[in-house]
């Protein structure tokens, strides 16, 4: 095996924006997805795939609350929702990553791992939360439930509604890390992290506990790339390469950065907090911690040797 490669999905490779959700159609994004993977794995590299789950998440959430609204089933916190949605998603790439292996006559397991991702709790996400997550509110329901639940909500940008908004700490450990490495090490395909990971803290007896929070998946793929000894992270998203002036009339494409020069773009505020800004500085925390390259593109451009961006120090 010549290098271990982490590759996190982004959002769209489940589902597109103009989409429903049906399982039909995340089946077949999935299968898009992973198809554009047989390139690594040909090249024989120990592959980890991470994913975002952010369509998914809210979804359950939304059935959190119509189960409690029409039959009083009781709502499951955000840490369960994440597991539960790793499950489910894990196993929608399993599956479709087993039939493209199937296809090209390769063999190799493949396996989903849910994962927990430790966090402090005394971070100070948990005192300024800003990930909204859920259905959208009026006024007045929004403040009968932070009232009721001690939520947190916040108006949508967009004036759709209100919102609730929950924490979203630093990763500072993958606990499954080394089942993850060596299951890897020995040519298996690997599934972990999904949705950020589930979120762990440890209690004053140092014992794990699950908190209503949410990880950015980019984050935690990149610690779990580093603690795992990955030479290469690919970051997933929208779009080919990544841009400064991103939608003006002087938008410029990058085909390759440092570190230093990453630095300088983020610190000018080129890359927008919800969307390229975590995946930045998820390849500078990579780079700056042992990592050799990190790559930005889309899904169907992996095959493409002069797609993307990419990071080096």
């Amino acid at each position: 095996m010549k290098r271990i490669t982490v590759v996190a999905l982004g959002g769209n490779a489940l589902l597109r924006g103009s989409e429903t959700g049906t399982i039909q159609q995340q089946e077949k994004n999935t299968y898009d997805t992973c198809k554009n993977l047989i390139n690594i794995i040909n090249k024989d590299y120990g592959l980890v795939i991470t994913h975002g789950n952010g369509p998914q998440i809210g979804n359950i959430l939304l059935r959190n609350e119509a189960g409690y609204e029409s039959y009083k089933i009781p709502k499951m916190p955000i840490d369960i929702c994440v597991a539960d949605s790793q499950g489910g998603i894990g196993y929608m790439i399993e599956r479709q990553m087993k039939n493209i292996l199937r296809e090209n006559k390769i063999r190799k397991n493949v396996i989903t791992i849910v994962t927990e991702v430790l966090v402090d709790i005394n971070d100070q996400a948990f005192k300024e939360p800003t990930k909204p997550v859920g259905k959208y509110y009026l006024k007045e329901e929004a403040d009968l439930l932070a009232r009721a639940n001690n939520w947190m909500f916040t108006e949508d940008s967009r004036k759709r509604g209100w919102r609730r908004i929950v924490a979203s700490p630093k990763p500072i450990d993958i606990l499954g890390k080394k089942i993850i490495k060596d299951l890897v090490s020995k040519g298996n395909i690997v599934i972990a992290v999904g949705g950020g990971g589930v979120p762990v803290y440890l209690d004053q007896n140092k014992n794990l506990q699950g908190i209503e929070a949410v990880i950015d998946k980019d984050l935690a793929s990149s610690l779990l790339a580093t603690e795992i000894g990955a030479e290469c992270l690919y970051i997933l998203t929208d779009v080919p390469k990544v841009y400064i002036n991103f939608h003006k009339p002087n938008q410029m494409a990058l085909d390759k950065l440092n570190v230093d020069d990453a630095k300088k773009y983020y610190d000018e505020e080129q890359f927008s907090a919800g969307s390229m800004g975590p995946k930045i500085l998820s390849a500078i925390s990579f780079l700056i911690n042992g990592g050799k390259e990190c790559i930005i593109t889309e899904a169907s451009e992996l095959n493409n040797p002069k797609s993307g961006t990419v990071i080096t120090k």
